[in-house]
């Protein structure tokens, strides 16, 4: 079934009192209007929503101290501002206090400050450079707009804030949204039909001054996501009443609804005048036209049942080891997305937030079964009331046949640092587990422990053959240390005795995913995974797609695949009840930086690799004698080219 009605076709209905067959009145002038009585939308004020009661204040942290401070046989640590005796210090620069900070520093200071954060450490003195990170400035801009608007609210400012707005921002900049389409995993992802520009539907009448809820016809102006630019029928070409709504909220309704329902169809009052006749002319404007499909509103809600309930037991990644996997219990379900509680937290704040198509999370026994680390729960048998979620229930993951070439321990590659999503980095396998899962650990900066490997399944997309971002010009992170710059694979596979993993193996599949460079979106901030922000495609890479939160720096970027589960349409978030972080503002940028941004930056650009090697000196430096050839990587707008961004000629 289509998902939008042609109009040409009227079915029977029964008659109404004093409606015709669009539920309209008879006679308009008989239903008077006190003019005194304010529109609907002037009734009622927004409410403010309070601060959470466990957002944490943001302080200011005084002086960060620098190296050298001056004085006598004392030293203060570069990377986090310790004080301490410079002979106890590390390195014999003695910059810093510990290895941690030295490799934090040399990894462009973000890892320590995201391990910490996903370790869920509390702030000790020695977090006063730590601190200044995305979750603590976003909540700062967080609780900022939020007081605003109590603020606002208490002393009824005559310029009013009311909070972000997706229609004014998208109205005002003329960005373009990327369709629901887009997103398979979404509501609606996969039968949003043709519904687009000039469809029909039945809206409130907000431009009226009767005691009842009233409707009338509007016809799409431009979408963005699931919010659509509104105009009432009759209006023809003047904007002056336009308005933005999500077309999946309970107040929309395909033409004829409110005839079938017994609704009345009312004209607005800034059009009254215009013509005497309205039936007439909705007959004229609607013959032919297409409107909602009749189901619409019950795809809707089909869309948003979740096979997830709470209570529900499965095995996640372990935050504070992310080699391993604990259990934790589906405290919540918001649009699919889940808040985990993990099974030993007590207080039930040990949290951790993820679609419940992620690739993070597991059915009970996955770990066993395929060889992955596994953290032991010291609750000896379940809670009443939680059960084992089913199986079938969990995203699947493509087959692979490891019965021949496959990938071996100690094989490089490339790949997304899942503790600094904005850079791609050299990365060698650790470990070959079952069903084609690989432990990656990230060159130079890996744990003694191998606490901080990532377990990647072989058909990942977050995973690369050696010499993926020379060819399509993304700059590749080096190991940390490593002095020969700039980055040639082929003297570094030479030096360390490795070898590439064959290219053959990769998954080289590119969706027609329908992105496009500038298209707006909401994203997760996955480096603080409750977290939903107003975000930018800035890249696509076939199906590589870089996003920009909107308002922050692009050290705050994050590489995601087109398909990944945390990403949504424009207004998923109002759709669903969730919380959208609105973009940063310039003065709540500059007061989490200040005069450290320099700094930040300085270090963000010291290890990483240079884009001087050419695709031709990469091919002839390869190893081993082996003939590749390297086809040139699509442009940016080219998000649904050919999967041909590395090809390995077989003999």
């Amino acid at each position: 079934m289509e998902n939008t009605k042609d109009l040409t076709e009227h079915s029977s209905r029964p008659e109404r009192k004093r409606r015709d067959s669009f539920g309209m009145f008879d006679g308009y002038d008989s239903c008077s209007e006190d003019t005194s009585s304010s529109s609907s939308s002037e009734e009622s004020e927004e409410e403010v929503a309070p601060l959470p009661s466990n957002l944490p204040i943001i302080k200011n942290n005084g002086q960060v101290y620098t190296y050298p401070d001056g004085k006598s046989g004392m030293a203060t640590c570069e990377m986090c501002g310790m004080v301490g005796v410079r002979d106890a210090f590390y390195s014999k620069t003695k910059r810093f206090c510990s290895v941690s900070c030295s490799r934090s520093y040399s990894s462009n200071s973000k890892k320590a400050s995201i391990l910490a954060r996903l370790q869920g450490k509390p702030p000790t003195k020695k977090a006063k450079v730590l601190q200044k990170q995305p979750l603590v400035a976003k909540l700062a801009a967080y609780a900022q707009y939020q007081a605003t608007l109590q603020n606002q609210a208490k002393t009824k400012a005559a310029v009013s804030m009311e909070g972000f707005s997706w229609g004014n921002y998208i109205n005002s900049n003329s960005f373009i949204a990327a369709p629901v389409t887009c997103f398979k995993h979404a509501p609606m992802g996969t039968c949003w039909g043709d519904i687009s520009e000039n469809v029909r539907i039945e809206v409130p009448n907000t431009d009226c001054s009767l005691p009842t809820k009233v409707f009338w016809i509007a016809g799409i102006v431009k979408l963005a996501g699931y919010n659509a630019l509104l105009r009432y029928e009759g209006f023809e070409n003047d904007s002056g009443l336009d308005f933005w709504c999500n077309i999946c909220g309970s107040d929309i309704h395909p033409v004829g609804w409110c005839a079938a329902s017994g609704k009345p169809l009312v004209p607005p009052r800034t059009i009254q005048h215009k013509y005497t006749n309205w039936k007439a002319f909705l007959v004229k404007r609607l013959t032919g036209a297409k409107t909602l499909p009749p189901d619409f509103s019950q795809k809707v809600s089909e869309s948003m049942q979740y096979p997830f309930k709470t209570c529900m037991r499965v095995e996640v990644v372990d935050k504070r080891h992310l080699c391993r996997t604990r259990v934790a219990v589906v405290e919540s379900v918001i649009g699919g997305r889940l808040r985990l509680v993990y099974e030993e937290s007590e207080d039930r704040t040990d949290d951790f937030w993820c679609h419940m198509h992620s690739p993070l999370i597991h059915h009970i026994g996955w770990s066993r079964s395929i060889g992955h680390r596994f953290k032991r729960s010291d609750i000896t048998k379940k809670q009443d009331g939680h059960f084992d979620t089913p199986p079938h229930l969990f995203a699947k993951v493509k087959e692979v046949d490891q019965s021949g070439e496959w990938f071996k321990e100690g094989m490089k590659l490339e790949a997304i640092d899942p503790l600094n999503l904005s850079t791609i980095c050299v990365a060698t396998i650790r470990k070959v587990l079952a069903d084609g899962f690989l432990m990656i650990g990230i060159d130079g900066s890996e744990a003694a422990d191998g606490s901080d490997w990532f377990c990647y399944h072989a058909t990942s997309p977050s995973i690369f053959p050696v010499g993926f971002c020379e060819i399509n010009m993304i700059e590749l992170t080096p190991p940390r240390g490593y002095t020969k710059l700039p980055f040639k694979w082929f003297d570094y596979l030479r030096e360390t005795g490795s070898i590439a993993a064959p290219v053959k193996l990769f998954n080289k599949d590119v969706p027609n995913h329908g992105f496009r460079v500038g298209m707006k979106l909401e994203a997760v901030d996955l480096m603080e995974p409750r977290l939903i922000c107003v975000a930018t495609v800035t890249r696509i890479i076939h199906r590589l797609l870089r996003i920009h939160f909107d308002g922050w720096e692009e050290e705050y970027d994050q590489w995601v695949d087109c398909e990944s589960p945390d990403l949504y349409p424009v207004g998923w978030c109002q759709l669903t009840g969730y919380q959208l972080q609105p973009p940063a503002s310039q003065s709540s940028r500059e007061s989490q930086s200040g005069s450290s941004k320099q700094k930040k930056k300085a270090k963000s650009q010291q290890y990483k690799g240079h884009k001087k090697m050419t695709t031709l000196q990469l091919k002839e430096e390869l190893l081993d004698g082996e003939d590749y050839n390297f086809l040139q990587g699509a442009s940016d707008q080219e998000s649904n080219g050919s999967a041909n961004f590395y090809i390995k000629q077989e003999p």
